[in-house]
């Protein structure tokens, strides 16, 4: 008989549970964590998907994932505007760095509106938010980012910010061009994420969006690229050039983010949208991402949600942060996270 998915555990080899972390928010969630060990989760403030005002909020928790604190908003929105789309990472002195864009309810010089939905009328530029306080305050730098990709689409930033082997930070921007999401380009800023160019194309014809980097060290880089499903694609010089090594999941299993064990494998997490199957996953690698495992479940939800990222505290356990609109239990847009040891997941529990 079929035994079901497997799920993460905890140390205690039991299922491990969701956390309504912040409730009433869609979130799509960042998270970074600060050499204190603090968690900041970096998500959209409103129950919508983007379709009402808001802002990029910064949320804390100094207990490894089990509560959480508002710290601070990185971006007051425009009058007709929201501020949604973010990339974020650590600048190299301990700066919080924020790339956010987001919509117009109204449309927007030279762009073609999305579609008839409210907010959805244009595309705004993306800001360039700032924290030297871990969060509670931001300086905003509304011309630091190029208004226009180099095929003259609206930017639209995803994932994490990473340092390269040259020390300069990289975040994955895709375009968007006539309503349509168009190429990734990876951003290079010089200045420890004060200003960004040298915009470098990951895939030249074929149309992807929402990119998640890791730096494995050394100039070597993997980006999981979102597209029907997500497909791998490596770099060996630092960025400068990528090459696509094929599919890593599935139609409607999207987008991921990746993240470097502390046992050295590698850990995709992504949101998988298979109608009437909806959940969270995870895969690993041992061999630098060539091959992966088969999926494992993080959390089940219906309706909207995914988008998760994942953190690995000091202790090995793993927060996993992921937003729906309804798991069981709770019936609700809300930032959730679960809490569960790679150890006894993959494998240790057997």
């Amino acid at each position: 008989m079929d035994a079901g998915p497997a799920y993460v555990k905890t140390g205690n080899c039991e299922k491990a549970k969701p956390i309504v972390a912040v409730d009433n928010v869609c979130a799509w969630p960042n998270l970074t964590l600060l050499p204190d060990g603090t968690i900041v989760a970096t998500i959209f403030n409103k129950p919508s998907h983007g379709q009402m005002a808001g802002d990029v909020d910064c949320w804390a928790s100094e207990d490894g994932g089990r509560t959480w604190r508002l710290r601070g908003a990185a971006t007051p929105h425009e009058p007709d505007g929201t501020r949604m789309n973010e990339a974020t990472g650590l600048a190299r002195n301990g700066d919080l760095v924020v790339l956010c864009s987001g919509w117009s309810d109204k449309i927007l010089e030279g762009q073609e509106r999305w579609n008839d939905g409210p907010f959805r009328a244009g595309i705004l530029s993306a800001w360039v938010c700032r924290s030297s306080d871990g969060g509670r305050t931001w300086r905003v730098g509304k011309d630091a980012f190029p208004k226009r990709g180099p095929d003259g689409g609206s930017c639209i930033p995803f994932g994490d910010i990473l340092p390269g082997k040259d020390g300069d930070l990289r975040a994955a921007i895709y375009t968007v061009i006539k309503g349509r999401p168009d190429r990734v380009y990876i951003y290079r800023s010089r200045d420890d994420g004060k200003t960004w160019g040298d915009p470098v194309p990951m895939e030249e014809k074929v149309l992807r969006n929402e990119t998640a980097l890791l730096h494995l060290g050394d100039g070597k880089w993997l980006a999981a690229a979102r597209g029907n499903g997500l497909a791998l694609y490596a770099s060996e010089d630092d960025g400068k050039t990528w090459t696509c090594r094929g599919d890593v999941t599935g139609l409607a299993q999207h987008p991921g983010h990746l993240l470097r064990l502390k046992d050295g494998r590698l850990l995709l997490t992504y949101g998988n949208r298979t109608e009437g199957d909806k959940c969270v996953e995870v895969r690993v690698s041992g061999d630098e991402g060539k091959t992966w495992s088969g999926p494992m479940r993080v959390v089940d939800f219906e309706g909207d949600g995914g988008y998760p990222a994942s953190v690995q505290r000091a202790d090995g356990q793993v927060v996993t942060a992921y937003y729906a609109s309804q798991t069981e239990g709770h019936s609700r847009y809300h930032m959730g996270v679960v809490i569960w040891d790679p150890a006894k997941s993959l494998g240790g529990c057997e």
